[in-house]
């Protein structure tokens, strides 16, 4: 699949946002302590796209209520679902001058559509030695999940199945989806909000 920007501003992959707080101590910190003495870009990307994805736990499997949503609060409670997992690998790859967009997919909530959908948040990052975008899905493996790093060929959590009515969306985001944005600060349990409540549609 082809990927298109939002906007042709390679800058705007870069700001600091609410939800991507990389300029708080928090933030700094740990990209100080992932990354010390790291210089190669694709190095920066791996390391950072494997903690979020295998340190920070997806809030569902561990059966959490909280739900988090900014980058400081996901690394602070080390849990957040795949919208507040992207803002966090948004924020430390930033925080290191690394563009890195927000993308989505309308998946079934099951394995099957008669289980409704929900759209699926995961991230984008531009890469400038190779001068490409490439996806990076960092939700968290589990049996029948297995997201990994690779620069050729795409290995993301969902494969998306076109004959259930699911959809890979092409756009890279400069910033959140506001509706993902929205469902996470309006909603106060995380098992609640995420069997009724995750938004359906981009």
């Amino acid at each position: 699949m082809k990927l298109i920007c939002e906007t042709n501003v390679v800058e705007e992959y870069l700001l600091e946002l609410e939800e991507v707080d990389y300029n708080h101590p928090l933030i700094q910190d740990k990209a100080q302590e992932l990354f010390a003495n790291k210089s190669n870009k694709i190095e920066i990307i791996h390391i950072a796209f494997e903690f979020v994805r295998d340190v920070i736990s997806h809030s569902w499997d561990i059966h959490s209520t909280r739900i988090t949503n900014k980058a400081t609060e996901v690394l602070e409670h080390r849990e957040g679902i795949c919208y507040a997992k992207s803002n966090l690998l948004a924020a430390l790859l930033r925080s290191k001058g690394i563009p890195t967009g927000f993308c989505y997919q309308k998946l079934t909530i099951g394995s099957t559509p008669d289980t409704g959908y929900c759209i699926h948040g995961l991230n984008a990052v531009y890469i400038r030695s190779i001068d490409r975008w490439i996806r990076l899905d960092a939700r968290g493996n589990k049996e029948g999940v297995n997201a990994q790093f690779s620069l050729n060929e795409e290995k993301l959590a969902f494969p998306v199945r076109e004959y259930y009515g699911e959809i890979d969306y092409p756009v890279i985001f400069s910033k959140p989806n506001e509706k993902t944005i929205k469902t996470l600060k309006e909603n106060t349990n995380c098992i609640n909000m995420y069997l009724h409540n995750l938004p359906n549609e981009l």
